[in-house]
Parts: structure tokens; sequence; C-alpha cells
């Protein structure tokens, strides 16, 4: 590719205008669709895997939503290929009434009460189809805005597609939220969840006549009559080392890292709030909106900053700042949400006295098994429960487990020597106390309201919105840039959909898991910081700068 030679001035056109809007407004509805199953994956649970029990039936409903991130990559290969082979604006019409037609499928789907194990076998069938249509959308919408725009205002104008998830996961709640308050929490768990669902066919129309008003992408549109698109872009994106490279560098050396960054800022924070920090979800939820209206705005700024210095420096700086700030960013969260657990546990910090031989992995997603048939499990589940955050103490394999509060030392059952009902009161008394122990040390069994520290608050979250901002604002066009046009649209959907889909979409599971192993409320920070910093080394050393290419061959 060569650098073009940049107007000093380009004033967007009706035309250019009206790409933008159509695809980021198309974009938004397709986000609303995406994440409308993780807001009501509750309800869902009940209405779809009430066959088993509540615990295995909920664990189902958050398989089937990560069934959606995990067949994104899949999604790209296909319609990345169909993009490349027939046209931007055709693929990305048909991604969108896959994604339309299979959520609106689902608000008519009936119950596991009426058809047994087919409603969640069609649930499912229905979660793959919008993650696969998911898979093939951005990349589309990235690459037909890219391709129309002029060279010097590129990220400018596919910032606008980098506003779209947070937009769509705003219209998701409004639409929850208005539904719950329009028909009752009653009936809204009986059959007002369906409406969210069904209403997505309104939006489904009205995007897709405003993209049916559109050409194809002038790029595209030339290469076609020319005939050069490429004829098996599959095998010239992955096949050839020469392209195959890119595509390495462009998923370790900026996505992965920007896609940490992004849910960490978006989706782990909200349950760092909530869970760990025990704020009130309806507080958690607005104390969020907040931020994402300061932060939104930024995408923009960020795009077009990038058209004026590159990508490159402002993706890798978000990660860099991402990398070095995220212990204190949120030990300050923790001090401003929950003062009272800060200082609990700086007066009187919690440890575990026990063999690690003698634990099992304490990573219980709904909260609901029984880690009762060693005092290792006793004692830590306990403290996990609370959300008590406790560091280790290695004791000599055998030991009976014990939990330290400040000064204080509570030693748990021994289940080999007490069964049934004896075992059951035992622990109840262990808890008792160590539960009294803690109350005494000032650790609250939830946020108080009055003590939160909402400014500031909303201040630490609205810097970890601007992290987002800078790594997400100009991926867009740095993917755009990096491939050629024959194979553009497969070459940086799939960088994109395994970063996103899987680097990021797991984070909170896998931030989680690490929380619950070690006690340490920070410790599933680890992991974000550990991908930020790797691709800050490898975009250092392989990531070309990009932003004064030509795009157009």
């Amino acid at each position: 590719m060569t650098e073009a030679t940049l107007p000093k001035h380009h004033t967007a056109t009706q035309s250019e205008r009206k790409v933008i809007l159509a695809s980021s407004l198309g974009t938004v509805f397709e986000w609303y669709d995406f994440y409308l199953y993780g807001l009501l994956a509750t309800v869902i649970s009940a209405q779809f895997f009430s066959g088993v029990n509540e615990t295995t039936g909920f664990i189902f409903a958050l398989a089937a939503f990560a069934a959606g991130f995990a067949v994104r990559p899949f999604g790209a290969l296909v319609f990345g290929r169909i993009g490349d082979l027939v046209g931007r604006k055709n693929t990305f019409l048909v991604t969108m009434g896959l994604m339309g037609l299979s959520t609106f499928v689902v608000g008519l789907l009936p119950s596991y009460a009426s058809i047994g194990v087919a409603a969640p076998v069609l649930l499912i069938l229905m979660r793959l189809i919008q993650g696969l249509a998911l898979g093939g959308e951005y990349g589309g919408a990235a690459t037909y805005v890219a391709e129309h725009a002029p060279n010097e205002k590129r990220g400018l104008y596919t910032s606008f597609i980098q506003t779209t998830a947070t937009l769509g996961l705003f219209a998701a709640l409004l639409v929850v939220i208005g539904t719950r308050m329009l028909v009752g929490e009653e009936a809204f768990k009986d059959w007002g969840w369906r409406v969210p669902f069904l209403v997505s066919i309104l939006l489904l129309a009205v995007s897709m006549w405003i993209r049916m008003q559109l050409a194809e992408s002038p790029v595209f549109q030339k290469m076609k009559d020319e005939g050069t698109t490429s004829k098996a872009p599959l095998t010239e994106a992955f096949g050839q080392w020469k392209n195959g490279k890119w595509v390495l560098i462009a998923l370790l050396g900026a996505v992965a890292g920007q896609a940490v960054v992004w849910y960490t800022g978006q989706f782990y924070a909200l349950f760092f709030l909530e869970k760990t920090l025990m704020v009130d979800g309806a507080t958690t939820n607005i104390l969020i909106a907040v931020a994402l209206a300061i932060g939104t705005p930024f995408f923009i700024f960020f795009g077009w900053l990038s058209d004026k210095i590159g990508r490159k420096p402002i993706i890798l700086v978000g990660c860099t700042l991402a990398a070095l700030t995220y212990f204190p960013a949120f030990k300050l969260l923790t001090e401003a949400a929950n003062p009272a657990l800060a200082q609990a546990q700086a007066s009187a910090p919690v440890s575990v006295i026990t063999n690690d031989s003698d634990c099992s992995v304490q990573f219980d997603p709904v909260g609901r098994n029984k880690f009762d048939s060693k005092s290792c499990d006793i004692a830590k589940a306990f403290l996990a429960k609370g959300g008590v955050s406790y560091s280790k103490i290695d004791a000599p394999a055998g030991t009976i487990a014990q939990i330290k509060v400040g000064n204080q030392t509570f030693t748990a059952p021994d289940p080999n020597a007490v069964t049934g009902e004896d075992r059951k009161a035992a622990i109840a008394a262990f808890q008792k106390e160590v539960k009294a122990a803690l109350t005494t040390a000032g650790y609250p069994a939830k946020a108080n309201p009055d003590q939160i520290d909402k400014p500031k608050v909303v201040a630490i979250l609205t810097f970890l919105v601007l992290l987002v901002t800078m790594v997400y604002g100009p991926i867009a066009a740095l993917l755009v840039e990096l491939f050629p046009s024959r194979i553009r649209y497969t070459s940086m959907s799939l960088p994109y959909h395994i970063g996103n889909g899987w680097f990021g979409g797991f984070l909170p599971t896998t931030a989680f898991a690490m929380v619950a192993a070690t006690g340490d409320i920070y410790y599933g920070l680890w992991y974000p910081i550990v991908v930020a910093a790797a691709t800050v080394v490898i975009g250092l050393i392989f990531l070309p700068e990009t932003f004064r290419r030509d795009i157009d061959q």
C-alpha cells in the first residue's frame, strides 16, 4: 500500500453523512439484539431451563449467552468471505436480517413447560445465529464506512461505528426498564420479557429500509468493475503468510489489548461494583450509565485524533495506562463505593490458614454449591459468599483450616469428625462466630448508600471508560488500513472477533474464577493487565502505523 496525498480540508457530504448514519444505526440495533439476552438471562433461565434444578438452569442460561461470543469468529469467516466475494452492502443486509429475525423468534419461542427440551435447543440455536450474524456485521459496517471516507478523516468517520456497542447496550437497558415499569414485575417474568425481543422486528424493518437506500462501497464497486475481486478470500487471507502474519499482528498487537480494556471498563467494573463491593444493582446501573454518557463522545474524539497523530500511539498508550492504573483505580473504587469495607480490610485483614492441597477451587458462579466436605472449603466458601477478601497462610497438609480476622482466630469444623445434622450445626455455629467477628471489625453486609462518594465513583468509572475510548475509537480504521481491499472484510473481521469475542467476552468469567481461586478481590485484574501489557510489547515491535495509507487498492 502507498501513502495518500491528503487534502487539508474536507467537509462531509450529504452522501457520506447518510453512510455513517445508516451503518451506525444498523449496528446499534444489532448490539441491542445481542445484549438483550444478557440483561434477561435470569428470566430466560426460568422460562427455558426449568426442567433442571435452578443452579444448573442458570449455568445453562449463561452458557447459552457465552455461545454467542464463542461463534463470533466463525461468523467473521463466513460473512467476511461473502463480503469480499459479493460486496459489503448485501452482506451486512444479510447479517442484519439474521440478527433481527433470530431475536424476534426468541420472543415467540414456547417455554420448557410447553414443549420440553426442544425449547432450550431452539433458544441456543437462535443465540448461535445471533453470534454468527454479529461476527459478520461489524467488519461489514466498518469496512463500508471506511471505504466511503476520505483518507484524512477515516478515523473520525469509523469512530461513529465504535460508539454503537455502548449505544446498543443503552437501548436494550431502556427498553427492558420501560417494559418492566409498564407491565409490572410479575407480568414481566410471565410474558412481558418477550416484548423487548418482539420490538426488534420494528428496529429491523427501519434499519433494513435505511440500509437498502445505500449504494455499494465505491472501493468494492471499482474492484468488481475491473474484475479484481478475490476468488478465494479465505485462502488468500489466511493461507498466505504475507497476509496471515498481519492477521496475527492485528490480533496480538492491537485487538487483544483493546478487547480486555473494553470489557474491563464497561462490564467488569459493573460486576465489581455490584458483586464485590455490594453496591445495589439500581445504583450501580445509574453510576455506570452516567460514566458511559460522559465518556461516549470520546470515541469520536480519539477517532478524530488518530487522523492527526496515528492509530498506533493512541491504542498502545491506552493499553499502557490500563496496565499501569487498574490496580490503583479499582482500589480507589473500593474506597469510594464502600469505604467501610476498605477501612475494615486495612484495619482487620482476613486470612485463611490452610494447605492448598486440602482445598477445592472456589469457583461457584451462581453461589449455590455446598463446599462442606473439607474444612478449607467451609472456610473459603463462607468468605467468598460474603465477598470478603482474604490472604492465604500456608500450613502443613492435613491441618484443619482456620480463619483469622485481625487478631482473632476461628477453627473450621472437621467434616471427617462431624456428619449429617451435626455437621450442619457445626458449620452454622462457625459461620455465626466468624460473621460476628467480621461485623465487629467493621466489614459491612452491603455498601451503605449514604457513604458512597458518588462523584468520585463516577470520576473513576469515567476514567476507565476513557481508556476504553482510547483503544476502541481508532481500532476500526487501523484494521481496515492493515489489509488490501480484495480481502479486507475477511482479514479484519477474524482478529476483531477473536479478540473481542474470546479475549474480551470471557474476561468477566475468567477474572471471577481467578478471584474465587485466590480470595483476593483484585487478583482478577491480572488478566486484563497481562494481556494489555503483552499487546503493548507486540504492538511496539510489529504493528505498523497505518493512518496515511491509501486503502483504495
